[in-house]
């Protein structure tokens, strides 16, 4: 017995427990080993300029990645984020033409195209009862991506206005982009809406027992639709910010979003 226990605490017993136990851990390892093997393959390459970017994308894909979570817990898929982000993105600079004037207007109008986004892949989901996954891919198609190629026919004609550049790419010490003042501010929203308030209480028991939680008295159908609605805000929110870091946008340009914000939150440790 003694043996058995001894056995059972080598480091290599450790190490396939952790390797088990902790995705998220195991990706963050093996993301800092990639990016030492790239340091030492293009040493050019180790410069603020690089951290800076590093830093901007990680922000911008956990905005997606924090709409993603919100509807996972509840039991849903939504493929829509890439192509709401891409919308948000060319319209933002399409619409704002370099004029930081135009800001406070522009935000509306890219919070309403998530939120009427959002809204579709709710009813879509719960009031008409399609699979999740393919309703959202298909309005991904039929619906985000349409509305950007009608308006601007995919290419960008315009860009951000200066200041509302600056206060998403100014380096602080040359290295932190001001970006992490709007994820000061999205995660502590986030952080309230998962562990503080009631809805997030109630996100959690509808994603684990549906009609459980119904018999519990809980609005479910009411609940999806709006984590659906804040998954296209933050979605919106996050495209509108890219485009004020790549500054010129084209189509399609964070499309590949609706995958990786799924991955980072299952490697995050939301249940699938």
């Amino acid at each position: 017995m003694q043996k058995s226990l001894k056995k059972d605490n080598t480091p290599m017993i450790k190490i396939q427990h952790f390797i088990k136990t902790n995705p998220a851990g195991m990706t963050f390892i093996i993301a800092i080993l990639l990016l030492v093997l790239t340091f030492i393959l293009r040493p050019n390459s180790l410069n603020t300029n690089t951290f800076s970017s590093i830093i901007l994308l990680t922000v911008l894909l956990s905005f997606a990645s924090a709409g993603q979570t919100l509807v996972l817990i509840g039991g849903g898929l939504d493929f829509t984020v890439g192509a709401v982000m891409s919308s948000a993105a060319v319209m933002t600079t399409f619409l704002m033409q370099g004029q930081d004037g135009k800001l406070l207007p522009v935000l509306g109008v890219i919070l309403l195209i998530g939120l009427v986004v959002g809204v579709i892949n709710g009813i879509s989901t719960v009031k008409i009862g399609l699979p999740a996954m393919i309703v959202t891919m298909a309005i991904s198609n039929l619906v985000a991506r349409s509305q950007y190629l009608f308006a601007a026919d995919g290419k960008s004609l315009g860009y951000a206005g200066p200041a509302f550049i600056k206060s998403v790419s100014y380096k602080f010490g040359g290295v932190v982009p001001s970006i992490i003042f709007y994820a000061i501010l999205i995660w502590g929203i986030m952080f309230y809406i998962l562990n503080r308030s009631v809805f997030g209480k109630q996100l959690y028991l509808v994603g684990d027992n549906k009609e459980a939680a119904r018999l519990s008295g809980i609005k479910v159908t009411k609940i999806i639709i709006i984590s659906y609605i804040l998954s296209g805000l933050l979605s919106a929110f996050a495209g509108m910010l890219g485009a004020a870091y790549m500054t010129v946008v084209s189509a399609q340009v964070f499309d590949k979003y609706a995958f990786q914000s799924l991955i980072a939150v299952i490697v995050g440790g939301t249940a699938l």
